[in-house]
């Protein structure tokens, strides 16, 4: 099995446990939740290996001949790790640098994309990413702070607390930032544009029979990954204009048609998997197969 988003190996930790005969391939782009893993899964350290980088970057460069997993799973929201121990301003009231990248060694941090970036594409990334309804109060704020006005999370939280109505603030089960935050955090580590390479290269490698599932958190990520599966579990997916059938055909079977969601015993043990969706297809041949 391919752990694609291995994170603090609790995925992989429950697999190894239940199947005494599985061989797990951890992944993770984060070198300090990574050494997190490797201590959880040290009594597991012969069935287990562990690659550092991007699950698109790994499937990419997989070797033609090598042995092909059987199963692929990725959780592709972000570990309570970062939130908790990662000093880099996932949380609302961290008093922590503005940085949200999940490799801190690649990309511009949160801060240096917002100083970059004008009100308008402030604006509309907060809209795109994740349906911010004040975007634009919001996007003025920032744009008012100035280049580099906005170094820590507790201050990037507290303008957006100060910038909405107070109906807003007061009236909503979630903190007013919550979507800035996400937005912010999905611009940052290109959650949203990383996925479909994501679906294609682990459908690529995987043995026919195998399965894939991903576990998404938010409905913009379950958009893609319903559409994808969908897609691949057609006959025929070419455009009417078409006149013969060109595409690969059916490659998948959906196992999963509304996505698996957590009860309320499991909510309550784990309050954030409240908004977590479980999809699962079933290779069927490869792409290319006849």
């Amino acid at each position: 099995m391919i752990d694609a988003t291995m994170g603090e190996g609790g995925h992989s930790l429950a697999f190894l446990s239940r199947f005494p005969d599985l061989s797990v391939v951890g992944i993770d782009a984060d070198a300090a939740i990574q050494a997190v893993a490797r201590k959880r899964l040290a009594r597991f350290s012969n069935r287990v290996e562990f690659f550092r980088g991007r699950a698109q970057d790994f499937f990419a460069s997989y070797p033609a001949g090598a042995r092909r997993p059987n199963a692929v799973l990725a959780d592709v929201g972000v570990s309570s790790f970062h939130y908790r121990q990662s000093g880099r301003g996932f949380g609302f009231s961290a008093d922590e640098p503005l940085d949200m990248r999940i490799d801190p060694t690649a990309g511009v941090s949160a801060a240096e994309l917002l100083a970059g970036m004008s009100e308008k594409e402030i604006a509309d990334m907060l809209y795109q990413n994740a349906g911010e309804r004040y975007s634009r109060r919001i996007a003025r704020a920032i744009a008012q702070a100035g280049r580099g006005g906005i170094a820590t999370a507790a201050a990037l939280s507290e303008l957006v607390k100060q910038a909405v109505p107070a109906s807003y603030r007061h009236g909503q089960k979630i903190h007013p930032a919550t979507r800035t935050f996400l937005a912010l955090r999905i611009a940052v580590n290109g959650e949203l544009s990383g996925l479909p390479n994501l679906l294609e290269g682990a459908l690529r490698i995987l043995e026919p029979g195998g399965r894939l599932g991903i576990i998404t958190f938010h409905s913009l990520e379950d958009r893609i990954v319903k559409n994808a599966f969908k897609k691949k579990s057609l006959d025929c997916s070419c455009p009417p204009e078409v006149p013969s059938c060109r595409c690969e055909g059916r490659t998948v079977r959906i196992l999963t048609r509304k996505g698996v969601t957590p009860d309320e015993a499991e909510i309550k043990q784990n309050p954030p998997s409240r908004s977590a969706r479980l999809r699962v297809v079933e290779k069927i041949k490869d792409a290319d197969a006849k």
